[in-house]
């Protein structure tokens, strides 16, 4: 699979994600879903419009905005799933990093890194919805027991 077609599957991923924590999440997973798609949104913009050469400080921006977010999310709600994303991105942040600072030219093995941590925040999220949805079940069973 190309890279192209790669980074298609993953953004249709993310919009799926999205759609799945508006559908079934609760406030921390749709928020943190839609703030991870308008970040996705940002950097296909951004990878669209700016040379590739200036593109590690925006990168780099990005990668902070969405850990900032999760931080923000995870300081508020204390959710497990929250603070392993954040760790997740706070590790995205410092590959992007490294390699902006070393001037080190993307090769195989970050673009590795980048993909697991990418899809992994995507099943943190997955995994925040499936716990919102469980916890929602529980409460309406409870409910109709009463």
């Amino acid at each position: 699979m190309s890279g192209w077609h790669f980074n298609n599957l993953l953004t249709a991923v993310i919009i799926a994600t999205t759609a799945a924590a508006w559908w079934k999440g609760g406030w921390p997973e749709r928020i943190g879903a839609s703030l991870n798609l308008a970040i996705t949104l940002a950097v296909v913009v951004l990878q669209a419009t700016v040379r590739h050469e200036g593109l590690g400080p925006w990168l780099l921006g990005a990668d902070a905005a969405l850990g900032v977010g999760f931080l923000i999310l995870a300081v508020r709600y204390a959710s497990l799933w929250l603070g392993v994303a954040m760790l997740l991105q706070a590790g995205q942040f410092s590959l992007h990093a490294f390699y902006d600072v070393t001037a080190r030219p993307i090769d195989r093995l970050f673009i590795v890194v980048n993909n697991v941590v990418s899809w992994s925040v995507l099943l943190c999220i997955l995994a925040g919805v499936a716990a919102s949805w469980i916890q929602s079940a529980r409460a309406a069973r409870t409910q109709d027991l009463d």
